[in-house]
């Protein structure tokens, strides 16, 4: 069992029509048909949604993915239409919104990986492949790749696990030429973006990414290369062979897996609240990535 430890109930606002509640994000539809999507403080680990919020974490998702989309435009467009708050929603929204094009969205997570961790680094140990993809032998918990590889997934329901996927199987689910450029697209925003971390000390591991179309152009929608997304390192402290450092939600998993949770992961029962100072060091973990990321103070 896995989920929301207690799924919210989703905000009335006047002329939005809700239409989902994620791990995350909240998704309404307006009166023009656009999507508006509202950036919680929620956290998930482990398949759960937690019963403690991170303060500010809903509000980093969205500027960092705003900035993103600025550093991105010349290569592919996206879903974004302004960051209005809509009349009649609560204040608390400023900050966390985004109003966007409603897509015809593509049931494939589109992963890139730069280096070896993750399900990734079990399915080389198995095999020597990822995601079907052969490697060289010799290679170790976050070791850089010879290049970025593409490693399509599959989206999960709340509580579920994403799986991945082959090429061929993307191909035969979207067609030939839609899973190319989902492929071309997906490894040169990859390689964008970890261009742009690497010169600010940041190691972009892997990321995940989310495609729709308009028309025949393929958009990139959702969130795009946040902590949650995404698996950032600190270059100073990037060693192969171990578990990496990360700007994300390290302190939740490691304090959920401690016995000082008192908390069966493979257990029925929900986890914990988690106590201040994981919330805090939590925060400032995704705060750091911010700042480093952007070069502007977080205020």
């Amino acid at each position: 069992m896995s989920g929301f430890v207690e799924k919210p109930e989703p905000v009335e606002v006047p002329g939005l029509e809700h239409l989902h509640t994620g791990k995350v994000r909240d998704l309404y539809r307006n009166e023009n048909g656009d999507l508006v999507m509202v950036a919680s403080d929620r956290m998930s680990a482990y398949d759960w949604v937690l019963p403690t919020e991170i303060p500010d974490k809903g509000r980093v998702l969205t500027r960092l993915s705003l900035w993103w989309f600025d550093q991105l435009a010349d290569l592919v467009p996206n879903h974004v239409i302004s960051t209005e708050v809509p009349d009649g929603a609560p204040a608390d929204w400023a900050g966390r919104t985004m109003i966007c094009r409603s897509l015809k969205m593509i049931p494939v997570e589109c992963v890139a990986r730069g280096y070896l961790t993750g399900s990734g680094l079990v399915e080389y140990q198995r095999d020597r492949t990822v995601c079907g993809l052969a490697l060289p032998e010799g290679l170790v918990n976050g070791s850089e790749l010879p290049s970025p590889i593409f490693t399509p997934a599959t989206k999960a329901e709340v509580g579920e696990h994403d799986e991945n996927v082959s090429y061929e199987e993307v191909a035969r689910q979207v067609g030939a030429e839609t899973a190319a450029h989902l492929r071309q697209l997906t490894l040169a925003v990859y390689s964008r973006a970890r261009d742009i971390a690497r010169d600010r000390g940041i190691i972009l591991a892997d990321t995940k990414f989310e495609f729709g179309h308009e028309g025949e152009q393929l958009i990139l929608a959702d969130e795009v290369l946040t902590p949650d997304s995404s698996r950032f390192w600190p270059e100073e402290q990037w060693q192969p062979g171990r578990a990496q450092p990360s700007f994300d939600k390290q302190f939740v998993r490691d304090w959920l897996t401690s016995p000082a949770s008192g908390w069966d992961r493979h257990g029925t029962l929900p986890p914990p609240l988690l106590p201040a100072d994981v919330v805090e060091q939590t925060r400032a973990k995704y705060l750091e990535a911010y700042e480093r990321l952007t070069g502007t103070r977080w205020s």
